[in-house]
């Protein structure tokens, strides 16, 4: 039996992605969608803002290689539904993005892989950008208990996240395999009881 994987914050280094309306298609270029495990998503994050930039994206920045904390503006993720975005940004490394608002369906791509995003107003997400852009060693921690966003104890923001999708990482109910593997036992009773799983007859 696997126990639900409860997230109650996260802490690490930030990297700043400034910009508003940022779309997925800028997260994964769509050439990227043809992945279908993920697995090598990580290192295509960015990837089309990163090769016109030549090199001064944040993600391509050594200050910033350890990042797991991603400080964004307004409306990250909008556009296309993509999974792969999340992914991609997952395999990344990053473990939470705060942000002034997402993209409704990029951001429930996130809850469901465990990808934690809070919001906070405008003038706070840009104090924090700016602090990280200034030290890149601060220490970012996102806690869902105390809804607080918090720079190396040096300011403390209150942080907003639906409180339904705030029970789900609390009590690990956002992993849905996690909760079908913690049930195997009556998901096998169940499936003995299917007419179309059972009884069927297999010609060699």
């Amino acid at each position: 039996m696997t126990a639900p994987q409860v997230i109650a914050r996260v802490v690490g280094c930030g990297v700043p992605v400034r910009g508003n309306d940022i779309d997925t298609d800028r997260i994964i270029p769509a050439r990227y969608l043809r992945e279908i495990t993920f697995e090598s998503l990580g290192p295509h994050a960015f990837e089309d803002d990163r090769q016109s930039q030549d090199g001064a994206h944040p993600m391509d920045d050594p200050r910033f290689s350890e990042a797991s904390v991603l400080v964004v503006n307004r409306n990250f993720g909008c556009g296309s539904s993509r999974e792969h975005a999340p992914q991609a940004l997952y395999r990344r490394g990053i473990r939470s993005i705060v942000g002034e608002s997402f993209g409704e369906i990029f951001f429930g791509n996130c809850t469901a892989i465990g990808l934690l995003c809070v919001t906070l107003p405008s003038d706070q997400v840009e104090a924090v950008q700016t602090l990280v852009e200034e030290d890149s060693t601060v220490v970012l921690t996102v806690d869902l208990e105390t809804l607080r966003v918090e720079t190396s104890g040096t300011a403390s923001y209150s942080a907003s996240i639906p409180e339904g999708v705030r029970g789900s990482f609390l009590t690990g109910r956002w992993d849905a395999l996690g909760q079908l593997l913690e049930n195997a036992d009556a998901i096998r009773a169940t499936s003995r009881k299917l007419p179309y799983l059972t009884g069927f007859m297999v010609n060699d």
